[in-house]
Order: C-alpha cells, then structure tokens, then sequence
C-alpha cells in the first residue's frame, strides 16, 4: 500500500462554495413525473415514470418551484427531498408561457427549508453562479460557472418568448430542469430550465428563467392557480390571415364589449358586404408590434391599471390612443 499524501488546505473559494452548497441542497428536491397506464385486457392499472427534474422549496407551506414541462401531462407527482423521504405532491398552479409550476406537499414546517431568494435585475455578466439539482434521482449535484449573458430570449413550450433569460456556462444537464440557479452568496438568481445542444446533453450553454419574474408569477400561481395578465380586452386576427391585409401590424379581430380597448374607442374587424378590417396595431409605447407574440410580450411588461400608448392605422391613417390596461384571463 502506497503512503496517502496529507491534503492540503481548502482555498478560501473552495470553502465558500462548498458552505454554499451544503446551505442550500436542503432546499433542492427530485421530482418524479408519472403517468397512469390500463393494461389493454386485465385492465390493470400501472403508475409508470414519464419524466423527472429538480425543483426547490418556496416556503414552509409546502410549495416546491419548478418548471412547467417537469408537472406536464402527470397523473401523479412525488417529491423527494434531501433526506430521500418522497412524498405525494398536487399542482397548485402553472404558468407554461414562462414554463413555471408550483406544486405542494404537505408536510410539517420545521422539515422544510426555503430557498434563499435573490434578485436578478442587477446581476452582472462575468459574477459567478451555481446550479444545483438532483437529476436522474440520484443525489444532489452542483456545478460552477459564471453569468455569460443576460437578457436573452427563448421559446417556451406554448412559443410564446420568455424574456431577460439568464444564459450561463455552468452544466444544465437533464434531470437538473427546475432546479436553482445561485450566486455567490447563496441566494436564488433563476430556475435552470433549458440547454442548448442538438443531442440533449450539456454543451456549454444553459438557462434559467430570472428570479424577479419567478418572484412575481408564483404568488399569482399559489393564490389564483394561475397568472393574472394585464390586457386590453380585444382578440386579434393570426398573423397569416393579417399578413393579407396589410405587411405589419396586429389586426384586431374583436373587441370586447365594455373592455379597456371598447372605452378607448378601438375597432374590431366586422364581416358581411360592408365589412370593415379592424384597427391595426402597430407599435406599443414606441415598440413596434408586427405579430401576436409581440404585442403579449410588451403586455406582459405592464400590470393592470397601468396605461399604455398604442399607434394604430385605421383606414390607412396612423393615429395614436391611450389605453388602460385591465386583467385579463
């Protein structure tokens, strides 16, 4: 036998990354997304794993984050914490143009941890992240890296785009979906939701949906079981059948009656032989507005109640027209 070599000290990083991570790991779970399947001629029924990811503690009420494609299409969702306990979990509510969901355990309070919760409007490229999950369901991982790009955009589940995206080098592999992302000192920065790499595995490049959107959408979620969105009471026509019609724009198709667009004087498309095509929207507070997509995402920048400034062509004639957003479903 070869004589072991005393080990030298840890470096000050090294320590600091390693209290970091035993801290937080308590707050980090496994969860285990499973479908109910009927054999065709017994007619038993099986409870079979179709998907898993990480998630994290929110609060000691029982609410876990994590990301809406890890809750998708289940039938039944375990939760299994730090101390490999597992625990039958209910969604509480999910938001998948974000692809966040919150889900519930009930369980007493002094067993749960909850994340410490950061902020992400003031992060900075270059500062250092961690990203901590427990995928495949073995036990907790933590991988390093820096903030390698702020403000990207990507496409969630329902295409809709999830803005100010945090891109980061440290490894997101499956499995580690939902799990936190973290700064320096400890704190929840995003949820890691999704990679970039053609067979799946980690290649360099992940993000995490920012902390101050999670910090605004899960509330709404455990209250409401859903997001509250600020609208302007109006549906508009797809963006081929616009495309007809005029080269940019948002073509309104209806406008509901009594709606925040009805009391600001906006016009519907009406049909019959003496039909007229609805206002077109064309630029939201200076933005400019060519799909769909486009005008719910500077929307969804604003709350009810706020006002905004839509430019508009009605019958070939640009004007502009203020309107107060309201809540929306």
């Amino acid at each position: 036998m070869r004589a072991v070599a005393a080990a030298a000290p840890l470096e000050a990083e090294e320590s600091h990354t390693i209290q970091i991570f035993e801290r937080t790991a308590s707050s980090v779970v496994y969860i285990v997304n499973s479908a109910l399947y009927r054999q065709l001629f017994s007619r038993n029924v099986y409870e079979v794993p179709q998907g898993a990811g990480s998630g994290f503690v929110w609060n000691q009420e029982g609410y876990i984050v994590t990301n809406f494609h890890v809750v998708y299409n289940a039938d039944s969702l375990t939760v299994v914490l730090a101390d490999q306990t597992e625990h039958e979990a209910r969604v509480v509510g999910v938001d998948p143009d974000h692809d966040l969901a919150v889900v519930q355990i009930q369980l007493a309070k002094e067993k749960l941890s909850p994340i410490t919760v950061g902020s992400s409007h003031d992060l900075k490229v270059g500062q250092k992240v961690l990203a901590i999950g427990n995928p495949f369901g073995l036990d907790h991982t933590l991988t390093t890296g820096v903030v390698s790009a702020l403000h990207r955009s990507i496409e969630s589940m329902t295409k809709r785009t999830i803005e100010n995206v945090i891109q980061t080098d440290a490894a997101i592999n499956p499995g580690n979906s939902g799990g936190p992302l973290l700064d320096s000192g400890g704190r929840l920065i995003g949820i890691n939701t999704m990679i970039v790499s053609p067979s799946g595995a980690f290649s360099g490049i992940g993000f995490a949906v920012p902390v101050d959107t999670i910090n605004d959408i899960v509330p709404q979620l455990i209250q409401h079981g859903k997001v509250i969105r600020a609208g302007i009471g109006v549906s508009v026509l797809p963006d081929s059948l616009a495309r007809r019609s005029v080269r940019q724009g948002v073509i309104i198709g209806k406008v509901v009656p009594g709606g925040a667009a009805d009391r600001s004087g906006l016009r519907g498309t009406t049909q019959g032989r003496s039909g007229q095509l609805g206002d077109v929207i064309i630029a939201l507070d200076g933005e400019p507005v060519d799909t769909g997509d486009d005008l719910l995402r500077l929307l969804g920048r604003h709350k009810a109640g706020e006002q905004v400034r839509l430019e508009i062509l009605r019958d070939g004639q640009s004007r502009e027209v203020i309107v107060r957003l309201e809540p929306v479903q």
